[in-house]
């Protein structure tokens, strides 16, 4: 099958399709077992979009004492959040013609964090220590949040632990948020994540434990420590609805940002979203959030890589599975989507949202990192890079079957994960291996013409 058509067929047809690792496309509707409508799937896991627009109030009375804690945030009024950047050069990146409006939402250049994770984990620290505070006495509702950075309070705080485990950006978000507040943190990270995120880590007083095992296997570790110790709290990227909550804001910030850049968002102007996914939090957050803003005018299409497809295997499935049941290793450069299997809260929530799913080869991430920094100055991590990925394979024929108007009405927006805390001599490695892989593509391997 030519690597940019779509993929169809039953699902154990194309389970067994992703064995060859090739980059495929999976729209819906899709040929598992199916689900429940999006309402009732949100009330069974006691989710409602108001609770979306309650965690981003919770996050803006909490601005003060951020810029308190993390100085660089005063240029965003102690907002964490990162810029829709105008993307005029898609043309260029892919090597062939392009309609539509391109924009990046360059969650790369998020601070404090400097990933997509940082919204989710700066939330959940956040509300566990208000909460934990409220118990004991040291805080009420309605209080001013920068009561928390007093001394007595920090010392109660360095009593309890923060834990999760990662495979990098949610440890930096959560590692660095919780040691900033006083407490102890600990991640516990797979033998693949990265080492300068691990000295990152370290350097903010965070406690790194690494795991021989994959992803899975660090959250493991992580959640029966922390069950163990009764002053100790562990953030679960699998199963906390809190993160996800976190993550939704997002939708909120992006809606601001389209209309102040006078992007409509309707029938007649259909909003393409390309999201990278690892475990499912992060882009189940934002397009339960997008879908509920804008309903059927946007489509979310989520990008894996080709060894570790963890939701799309789980969306062709009838039960819970992971990518090693289907013959695949899971091992792949983009450490920040190395996950085996996907989160059920997530596909409980968001099955029948997701507007597609499709697979993306590592030589490929390195080839759009390398253009990207070309074209746009822009440095991302090869993880951040999938997101580039969807619209090759989509074409005129995907385009067509996603929405019923003219493509050139569409607006596509590319969502970048990481990157700009990758060390100078990391970034180069990434810039050396995707120019060599762009001095030569092969179109039977690569959905990528031979561009820049």
């Amino acid at each position: 099958m030519p690597h940019s058509a779509i993929a169809n067929g039953s699902a154990a047809q194309l389970l067994d399709l992703l064995k060859d690792r090739r980059p495929r496309l999976c729209l819906p509707p899709f040929p598992g077992p199916g689900g429940s409508a999006s309402e009732k799937n949100a009330q069974t896991q006691g989710i409602s979009f108001r609770d979306v627009t309650d965690a981003a109030a919770f996050l803006q009375d909490w601005r003060g004492a951020l810029m308190t804690l993390f100085p660089e945030l005063q240029a965003s009024s102690g907002s964490i959040e990162s810029p829709l950047i105008a993307f005029p050069e898609a043309e260029a990146l892919y090597g062939m013609a392009v309609s539509g409006r391109h924009y990046i939402k360059a969650d790369h250049l998020l601070p404090v964090a400097g990933s997509i994770k940082a919204r989710g984990g700066v939330f959940e620290v956040l509300k566990f220590a208000q909460d934990l505070a409220c118990r004991a006495g040291l805080f009420r509702a309605g209080n001013d949040p920068a009561l928390l950075l007093l001394p007595k309070v920090r010392a109660f705080f360095a009593q309890h632990t923060i834990g999760v485990g990662s495979t990098g950006n949610l440890g930096l978000s959560i590692g660095v948020m919780a040691s900033a507040l006083g407490f102890r943190s600990v991640v516990h990270m797979s033998h693949d994540a990265k080492a300068w995120k691990k000295k990152r880590l370290t350097d903010h007083g965070v406690v790194v434990v690494e795991h021989r095992g994959d992803y899975a296997a660090a959250v493991d570790a992580g959640r029966r420590e922390l069950e163990q110790d009764p002053l100790g709290y562990f953030v679960d990227d699998e199963h906390s609805v809190t993160l996800l909550l976190g993550y939704a804001v997002a939708a909120l910030r992006l809606k601001g940002q389209l209309d102040h850049a006078g992007v409509a968002v309707d029938q007649d102007h259909p909003l393409i979203v390309y999201l990278p996914c690892g475990v499912g939090g992060a882009p189940g957050g934002i397009t339960f959030g997008l879908k509920h803003l804008f309903g059927d005018s946007v489509h979310c299409l989520w990008a894996e890589p080709a060894a570790s497809p963890a939701m799309f295997v789980r969306l062709l499935s009838d039960r819970p599975q992971s990518v090693y049941a289907v013959g695949l290793d899971n091992r792949t450069e983009a450490d920040g989507l190395a996950v085996a299997q996907a989160s059920e809260l997530v596909y409980s929530l968001v099955r029948n949202l997701i507007g597609g799913v499709y697979t993306v080869l590592d030589d490929d991430l390195f080839r759009i990192v390398h253009r990207l920094a070309q074209e746009r100055g822009l440095m991302i991590e090869p993880s951040a890079a999938a997101g580039f990925l969807g619209l090759p394979l989509l074409k005129g024929a995907g385009v067509r079957r996603l929405i019923n108007v003219d493509p050139a009405a569409a607006t596509h927006i590319y969502w970048t994960t990481g990157g700009s805390f990758v060390p100078m001599e990391e970034q180069q490695r990434f810039l050396d291996k995707g120019r060599e892989l762009n001095a030569s593509v092969n179109p039977d391997t690569s959905v990528l013409a031979a561009g820049p």
